[in-house]
């Protein structure tokens, strides 16, 4: 009995172990180091920033266009020809169209490499948009020319900003009206406020700049539905005090712009810049080089722009990132310190 009674506690004390502790298998997974992923996928970001040279504290040109006529009457005309020309110069030198509305705002998304810039039309005029009996822009049209260059050129972003007012590209019943600006918000294009009648706002009181801003806000938003993000001053002359033109409320109407531009002669600081003036930014004329232009329109500061590629606006293909060389730091606003990647 007591050699049975032996051999059932050897037994049992197998059997115990054929489940205990002695035979488990199971592997335990390393701890992941989640400070060291996160530091290795910030070099890989910076790498790729300097790769490509990214500088998005970098000048960004703001073109001002108006008509687009066969036969200019004005200097801030251009031909059919002269607006593809300028479009596919852009295209050429590594730009990608953003909108008023994404550059104010600090949204830009565009391929590494690529360089911002911003399309804008005073006037809503015909000549930059008419549609056919089957809702597609008549040829010639700025609209027709832009998306004919962006689908020449991949990568290049039909996208531009229509500053309009109550002369909308030769419509007058608000049906008409509201269908030209449907077509544009569908189509991807940004809709800004450019006052209801085109007056200068030059040393006018308050309540005279307000009302007539806040009048241009009610005839987008009316025929829209959405505000618009941004204001083009008419003449880019602005009001004895420069805050009327961001914000304002008149009867029932109130108007709070992320940006009011000017019609002035340089490219603009990105937004990411402590140079970046919301309640001022300049825009520059679509014009070749001859007279003043020489030097202040389009033409020559695109040149000048890709003589100086280390003040141009340089993408790091990343938009949830502002990506600068070190040096340049001190530009950096504080709003985006976060957003911060130093090389």
């Amino acid at each position: 009995m007591r050699v049975l009674g032996a051999g059932l506690v050897v037994i049992g004390a197998l059997a115990a172990g054929c489940g205990g502790v002695g035979t488990d298998t199971t592997v335990a997974k390393p701890k992941v180091d989640t400070a060291a992923a996160t530091r290795q996928a910030k070099a890989a970001k910076v790498a790729a920033a300097a790769k490509v040279k990214a500088n998005e504290l970098g000048q960004i040109p703001v073109i001002m266009f108006h008509r687009v006529v066969d036969k200019p009457t004005t200097q801030d005309d251009r031909t059919p020809a002269q607006f593809r020309s300028d479009l596919e110069r852009l295209a050429k030198d590594g730009y990608v169209p953003v909108s008023a509305a994404e550059y104010t705002t600090g949204k830009i998304d565009i391929p590494a490499g690529k360089h911002a810039v911003v399309l804008t039309f005073d006037d809503s005029s015909p000549s930059q948009l008419t549609l056919d009996e089957l809702g597609q822009p008549k040829q010639g049209t700025a609209v027709q020319i832009l998306q004919d260059v962006a689908k020449r050129n991949p990568g290049f972003r039909a996208a531009a900003t229509f500053y309009v007012t109550r002369d909308m590209f030769g419509k007058t019943a608000p049906e008409e009206q509201a269908q030209m600006l449907l077509w544009l918000k569908q189509n991807g294009f940004d809709i800004g406020n450019h006052t209801r009648d085109h007056h200068s706002l030059s040393g006018k009181p308050q309540k005279a700049v307000v009302d007539e801003i806040a009048a241009g806000q009610k005839l987008v938003t009316a025929l829209d539905g959405a505000p618009p993000v941004t204001l083009a001053l008419p003449y880019g002359n602005q009001p004895r005090k420069k805050d009327w033109a961001r914000s304002g409320k008149s009867g029932d109407v109130a108007y709070n712009h992320a940006g009011v531009f000017l019609a002035g002669y340089t490219p603009a600081p990105a937004p990411y810049n402590k140079n970046f003036d919301p309640l001022g930014i300049p825009r520059i004329r679509a014009m070749d080089k001859k007279g003043d232009c020489a030097q202040f329109c389009s033409t020559a500061w695109l040149d000048w722009l890709n003589q100086n590629a280390d003040q141009r606006y340089t993408s790091d293909g990343d938009p949830t990132t502002v990506a600068y060389p070190k040096f340049k730091a001190p530009f950096l606003r504080k709003d985006f310190t976060a957003r911060a990647l130093p090389y």
